[in-house]
């Protein structure tokens, strides 16, 4: 079967890196064929590329040779931009966030319905390698059943670029990172929600969020706190994850860090007081070497697709798309249930 040839709607840093690392992996499914961008700058750099450099975004919808288009454009324009495409006969890939509320989603989603086109959101942090660690730990239980995740990012070179210092545009970093990190922890508990707060950072002084702390606990009693912060001059680790016969630290995407898990030996000793400041503890002294061990983590393997493989089973095959649109949709209320209780 063909591949399938695209044309890149906005040329910034996610639109190029989709252009010269993430499509290549898939050449024999995914053509490039060209980019259009609202600056000249870009299309020209495009153009040096080998790549065709459109005028318009009109000029992308009018060629039948393109069969989809991936909006990587400022958030504020994804459904216009996903609607207008649906309705021209193309496939469209979105970056994230889909868009500025569900009530955008739901009419780009009916659209789609409408058009039988695919729709498909480029949720590609179900990918990362330190994810799929923590994948693998509250799959297969290696230390247990988890009962609550840390996920963190945090930096200290404020919000990045321009225009998502601005809300009209979808700025602040709960719809930049927090999209990621929420639609991991969701996807992975798979348990409706129980109760959720959160508490954002405004340190910067700009009129969205730096950052933010969510505490969200499940159905299931799993909980699972959410951090994303840009004024973090050291940072905690990027996971922290405990369960009932172990814990696991993963500092950074690295995976660098430790996985700890109970022996269950009974044979043995106590843990032994330690000097604790002025005082002595024996409730926080480590425990007794024979009590626990040291692990490897598991292999960071996803058992599914890749992003860009997947969208070529869906499109040409009928397959299962690996980010589903409910589960899209899913991430975008939870958001917007955010932003309401912090008003």
């Amino acid at each position: 079967m063909s591949a399938i040839n695209f044309v890149i709607i906005g040329y910034g840093g996610m639109g190029s890196y989709h252009a010269h690392t993430l499509m290549p992996t898939e050449q024999e499914k995914i053509h490039l064929l060209g980019v259009y961008d609202v600056l000249e700058e870009r299309r020209q750099a495009a153009s040096e590329k080998g790549l065709i450099a459109y005028d318009s975004f009109e000029e992308v919808l009018a060629d039948e040779n393109v069969e989809a288009i991936l909006i990587a454009t400022p958030n504020d324009s994804h459904k216009e931009l996903a609607i207008r495409g649906l309705q021209a006969g193309k496939k469209v890939i979105c970056e994230k966030p889909v868009a500025m509320n569900v009530a955008e989603l739901d009419e780009i989603l009916a659209v789609a319905k409408e058009t039988g086109q695919t729709f498909m959101v480029h949720q590609n942090r179900r990918w990362d390698p330190d994810f799929l660690v923590v994948r693998d730990l509250y799959q297969k239980k290696q230390i247990g059943e988890i009962f609550q995740l840390e996920s963190r990012v945090q930096g200290a070179n404020g919000i990045p670029g321009d225009w998502r210092h601005l809300p009209e545009h979808g700025g602040g970093m709960l719809l930049d990172w927090g999209v990621h990190l929420l639609d991991q922890i969701l996807w992975l508990v798979n348990s409706p929600i129980k109760k959720v707060s959160v508490d954002f950072s405004y340190v910067l002084g700009d009129q969205v969020d730096d950052g933010f702390i969510s505490y969200i606990t499940f159905e299931n009693d799993v909980k699972a706190l959410i951090e994303v912060g840009t004024s973090n001059y050291t940072t905690l680790p990027r996971w922290y994850v405990k369960g009932y016969e172990g814990t696991a630290r993963i500092d950074d995407w690295d995976l660098s860090g430790e996985l700890i898990r109970a022996t269950n030996n009974e044979d043995a000793s106590a843990p032994k007081p330690i000097q604790a400041g002025v005082g002595l503890t024996k409730t926080m002294a480590p425990p007794s070497e024979e009590a626990t061990e040291k692990l490897s983590f598991p292999e960071a393997k996803a058992e599914y697709q890749p992003f860009y493989a997947n969208f070529y089973s869906v499109v040409r095959e009928e397959a299962e798309p690996i980010v589903k649109n409910s589960e899209v949709r899913e991430v975008l209320a939870l958001i917007e249930h955010m932003f309401e209780l912090a008003k």
